[in-house]
């Protein structure tokens, strides 16, 4: 098992920018291009009210824990869990200050409502693979909150799903160490993008000149 050293971790939400579009993540992450939209400042808006660093509730079998920070030396990547729900369970793990053994369970503030792609519960799973391997423990669901619908999904993590993250980190490790920013193809998603002007995508369909010239020569 590869262990990353602290210094080249990446921030475990650029998994969420990563599987939205590739080109999205590394301009943000690698060339530290950002700029606002509604989208961006909506989803802001929604995680200050998550957002209140190691705040701690206790609901009779449950703690709460808000913004409560994780990180994987195996994954590389270290982030905030907008909220980790620690439930009494006799198969779960002792706590600090707390009677009892308990299972951490993630929940994922979002905005809007639940989505087709796989952004979201990527995150969520980078999340649930951070506290099992800070916590020694074994675990099998999180759960996404959207602000839209006011409801959060329960969400079931199989083997295939960890696969997934872990193939995705490994290509943006390897995107990071050289310094990359991939061509992506093009679509209807790039008009909410916020970095639509810095990305320029209407660029990336026409021919570049290199590519142009090297068409000609071997004609």
């Amino acid at each position: 098992m590869t262990a990353y050293n602290e210094e080249d971790f990446l921030l475990l939400s650029g998994i969420q920018h990563f599987n939205f579009c590739r080109r999205q993540w590394a301009l943000i992450h690698i060339e530290q291009q950002w700029e606002e939209n509604v989208r961006t400042l909506e989803g802001s808006y929604v995680h200050r009210v998550a957002d209140r660093p190691l705040m701690r509730e206790k609901r009779a079998d449950k703690l709460v824990v808000r913004a409560l920070p994780v990180q994987s030396r195996e994954l590389g990547v270290s982030g905030i869990c907008d909220v980790v729900e620690f439930i009494r369970d006799p198969d779960g793990v002792p706590l600090a200050g707390e009677e009892g053994r308990y299972l951490p369970y993630p929940v994922e503030y979002k905005r809007g409502k639940p989505k087709l792609g796989d952004s979201d519960r990527s995150q969520l799973i980078a999340q649930l693979m951070c506290l099992e391997e800070m916590l020694v423990c074994e675990l099998s669901t999180g759960f996404l909150f959207y602000d839209e619908i006011k409801h959060r999904e329960e969400v079931p993590v199989t083997a295939a799903d960890r696969e997934r993250v872990k193939a995705a980190l490994q290509e943006m490790h390897g995107y990071f160490r050289r310094s990359y920013t991939p061509k992506v193809k093009t679509g209807p998603h790039c008009k909410s993008c916020s970095l639509n002007l810095v990305c320029l995508p209407e660029m990336l369909k026409k021919r570049g000149v290199s590519s142009y010239i090297e068409s000609r020569l071997s004609e």
